[in-house]
């Protein structure tokens, strides 16, 4: 909070002072300015006022009001540092014992530096030095308490302090001198006795206080009534609270270093150290083996308590209850111990400071429920479990946070091996390795199977990966009808646990098809705003209900999105899944549609399904980030017309593979492109509109040429045709002449495929189409390049070249000029080829298309070989290669392997 300059800050200190009480303007100028006020003090007061009482807006306890009189700070005492300390020290001279103690802890620990640092007045100079000397006063009395307790081992690092900073108050002195003594350092004691006796001697020429003197002598005759006193009721051996070390532990290396490592680093604070991650996943079986490995480093005891954070019959445990448990642990009698948690934690801190402790705090709900219960002393190690992501105890103090993910495959393996023992496992591989696959690494679900196969030892375990097989029965098969060893309980935990709109955002991700989902997406599928589901995800990856692999993405564990689905299916209405979803494919839809206008901007549009409301399309600026967005959620536009198809909404089923497409040819993923067209055709054929249908059969119809279906593309591409034909679609004709023209061209008649190039030339050159004029002329170029004709094929494609530069199409241009240097090539002007070839692959990388850059890599090795240039051309052709592997395009790949291996070896 920004509380201004120095004398402004001034006027708020004096009210804090004497909160509740009307000072006048004249106490409040008088204090503020010394009594040497400026000419205009009072307005000057006035503006420090009114600019203090907007600062103070943001806090709701506490305001700077005008009464008759004055003004008066109106705050709860209790809220300022000056007068809770003196209520508290009031109340600890009131107790006794432990509680005195703890409420001088409480007391000297609000503290912090300086009283009143940076305000040098006299009216707050005088209350410095007030404050200051009930500070010392407060200390000194704290430290006669602790003695009496025997508490001289944890006293003395103090002590050797305040005997620095006080170095001749006889005070302090006695009690350092008792303190050493009683710590078996009695040379220490008499040699510090020496040291104050001198000063006071060479500086003032006296001898101490009769007080100090007479410690002194009862010190040399060793007399026994300085021995500490007896604490009753500690116990004779330390706490040793924690449940035996889990049986058949395996892998975790990675955890159990980074866990040494927080032991490592001990510093001048508590180690604190949280362990996250979902129900179920080994957080109690890692805390509980890696504190077994490492007893020795904790000599003073080990305290254990579950906390039961998630446990939806009895409720979190509540503090008092642990503290009081720890306490006694400790060996402080019950009697003794204080009521409230404030107080308690007080003495729990102060009966653990100094003691090598391990504190296992386990199964916890959230920071809050684990504030009151840490020691804070640095001898003490504290590890938290919880399901939850403790945040705000990373931030207050410092925790080291471990987040516990799923056993990696080979560590499930080992887990079912020493269960089930090796022999079963090795001699049933393809069971094990579907159960490890149902079980998704999780080590719950792991053990809640192998208790099963334990159980029949003699039936097959392909008997219960049939069992796991079926997604609706599988929670059934992994539940053992007690909540602690269930899966489904395991996860019904923490789903009561979430506040009523995370909790239906949870049960809406069990509709989503795909392996991981957008930020965005989800706030079209939950209907709301992206700034509310943003929040809801937080609190679902808080709970470890969700993962975030990479920032705004978000994915679930296999089982996890069981138990969502099952919840979407019985809490969620039907007409409420049916909207989320469809506004799931809609969000889809619309954006890709958006992406692929950014990617091929010359690609004739279409109309797209009436959008409902509650989706809103993400936003795309560039081509570059159309590309990202279509890599990232390509696997999820497959899923979401999957969805759309057994939804029965046919109009998206066919969009959706429309505006992948343009996708599809760039990244070469032809056999996805097949299915997705496939599906298309389908739905164009049910919704019976001859254009879709045309549209649809075109699209299936080059791919399956590319993918080297030949009587697919002619059978669907013949189809197309005649539905044009029958329609007048002139637009459609044009480009299913285009598609049957390659078709014909990869079946090796390129005759019949120069005439399909021929009626679109003449359609586009009716219809005054430019852009398909340069396109026909391209495709007419190229086989007549391949029909031997190569000066009439320069010519053509030259004509087609200065076409798609004069409108700007870029990728045209790369493949033309792919043509242009396989016909000078063919041509004997192989300079010319090179010329040409390289011209087409600076655009291919400019524009990211690695389909065209495949096909100039070849055209350009054939070119270099001709030269006599093999290691160019071995490099050329292994580009291809490595582009055609990633394109999927098989045949393609093979043939130029033959090549590779024919082109000589380099000279040595």
């Amino acid at each position: 909070m920004e509380l201004g300059h120095k004398r402004q800050r001034s006027v708020l200190v004096v009210l804090l002072t004497e909160p509740n009480r009307v000072m006048s303007a004249d106490q409040l100028i008088d204090r503020v300015w010394a009594r040497q006020p400026p000419r205009g003090a009072r307005g000057t007061l006035y503006g420090y006022l009114y600019r203090l009482r907007q600062a103070l807006a943001e806090a709701s306890d506490v305001d700077i009001v005008r009464r008759s009189g004055g003004y008066a700070l109106s705050v709860d005492l209790r809220a300022v540092d000056l007068h809770r300390f003196r209520d508290l020290i009031g109340r600890a001279n009131e107790a006794e014992g432990e509680c005195a103690l703890t409420l001088f802890d409480e007391a000297l620990g609000l503290w912090r530096g300086e009283a009143f640092a940076g305000i040098d007045l006299p009216f707050v100079n005088a209350l410095r030095d007030t404050v200051n000397k009930e500070r010392l006063a407060a200390q000194l009395d704290r430290n006669d308490l602790a003695l009496r307790l025997g508490q001289h081992a944890v006293a003395l690092p103090a002590l050797a302090a305040m005997a620095t900073e006080n170095p001749l108050n006889e005070r302090v002195a006695c009690q350092l001198v008792l303190a050493l003594y009683r710590d078996g350092r009695a040379a220490e004691a008499l040699e510090h006795y020496e040291q104050i006796r001198r000063r006071l001697a060479d500086e003032f020429g006296a001898d101490p206080g009769s007080a100090l003197r007479e410690l002194y002598h009862r010190l040399l005759t060793a007399d026994p009534a300085l021995s500490a006193p007896v604490v009753p009721g500690r116990p004779s051996t330390p706490p040793r609270q924690l449940p035996s070390p889990p049986g058949s532990f395996v892998g975790r290396a990675r955890e159990l270093a980074e866990l040494d490592g927080f032991l490592a680093t001990r510093g001048d604070t508590d180690i604190v150290a949280t362990i996250d991650g979902s129900g179920g996943i080994g957080k109690s079986w890692l805390t509980l083996h890696w504190a077994h490995r490492n007893l020795d480093q904790f000599p003073d005891g080990q305290l254990y308590w579950d906390l039961r954070g998630f446990d939806p019959a009895a409720g979190p445990a509540p503090p008092t209850v642990v503290l009081c448990g720890f306490i006694e642990a400790l060996g402080i009698d019950p009697e003794t111990i204080p009521t409230g948690t404030d107080a308690q934690a007080g003495l729990f801190r102060s009966v653990t400071a100094n003691r090598r402790l391990l504190i296992i705090l386990d199964n916890a709900r959230d920071s809050a429920h684990v504030l009151p219960l840490l020691p804070g002393s640095p001898s003490c190690t504290v590890v938290v479990t919880s399901r939850n992501q403790l945040t705000s105890l990373t931030a207050s103090h410092n925790a080291r946070r471990l987040t516990v993910k799923a056993l990696n495959t080979a560590e499930a393996t080992e887990l079912l091996t020493r269960k089930l023992g090796r022999e079963r496992v090795i001699s049933q591989p393809e069971a094990v390795a579907e159960l490890l696959g149902h079980c998704a690494g999780l080590p719950l679900a792991l053990g809640i199977v192998a208790a099963r196969a334990c159980t029949n030892p003699g039936f097959p375990l392909a008997v219960l990966a049939d069992e796991l097989h079926d997604v609706s029965t599988r929670l059934d098969a992994l539940d053992t009808g007690e909540p602690t060893s269930s899966v489904r309980a395991v996860f019904s935990a923490s789903y009561q646990a979430l506040r009523p709109d995370v909790a239906r955002v949870f049960r809406l991700l069990g509709l989503v098809p795909s392996p991981d989902i957008s930020l965005a997406a989800v706030a079209s599928l939950a209907g709301q705003p992206k700034a509310g589901t943003h929040i809801a995800m937080r609190g679902l990856e808080a709970a470890h209900l969700v993962q975030q692999p990479v920032p705004g993405r978000y994915r679930m564990h296999d089982l996890v999105r069981l138990y969502s689905a099952e919840h979407a299916q019985c809490d969620e209405p039907a007409d409420s899944r049916t909207a989320a979803v469809r506004r799931l494919c809609l969000f889809h839809l619309q954006t890709a549609y958006a992406a692929d206008r950014l990617v091929y901007p010359q690609r004739p549009p279409i109309t797209l399904a009436s959008a409902e409301t509650g989706g809103v399309p993400h936003s795309i600026v560039d081509r570059a980030s159309a590309m990202t967005w279509f890599e990232q959620e390509f696997p999820c536009l497959l899923a979401v017309q999957h969805l759309a198809s057994e939804q029965g909404w046919d109009t998206l089923v066919w969009q959706l593979a429309w505006v992948l497409h343009s996708f599809f040819w760039r990244s070469g993923d032809w056999h996805d492109c097949v299915a997705a067209w496939s599906l298309g055709v389908a739905a164009a054929d049910r919704l019976g509109a001859p254009d879709v249908q045309a549209l649809a059969r075109r699209n299936l119809g080059e791919v399956c040429a590319h993918v080297g279906d030949h009587d697919g593309a002619l059978k669907n591409l013949e189809h197309a045709l005649e539905l044009a034909e029958s329609s007048d679609d002139r637009a459609a004709l044009v480009l299913t002449h285009r598609s049957l023209s390659v078709a014909w061209e990869q079946q090796g008649d390129d005759k019949r495929a120069l005439r399909h190039a021929e009626d679109m030339l003449r359609l586009c050159e009716d219809t005054g189409d430019h852009l398909g004029t340069a396109d026909a002329l391209h495709g007419i170029g190229w086989l007549q390049a391949r029909l031997g004709q190569h000066r009439r094929a320069t010519a053509t494609c030259e004509q087609a070249l200065a076409l798609v530069k004069q409108h700007d199409r870029r990728e045209a241009e790369a493949a033309v000029l792919d043509s242009l240097g396989y016909i000078a090539h063919h041509s004997g002007q192989r300079a010319m080829a090179l010329k040409h070839f390289h011209q087409a692959l600076a655009l291919c990388r400019d524009l990211g298309n690695t389909h065209i850059e495949a096909e100039v890599q070849v055209h350009l090795g054939e070119t270099l070989r001709a030269d006599g240039e093999h290691d160019q051309a071995r490099q050329a052709w292994q580009r291809a290669l490595h582009l055609y592997e990633e394109q999927h395009r098989v045949a393609k790949a093979e043939s130029l392997r033959q090549e590779l291996a024919a082109v000589p070896p380099s000279a040595p």
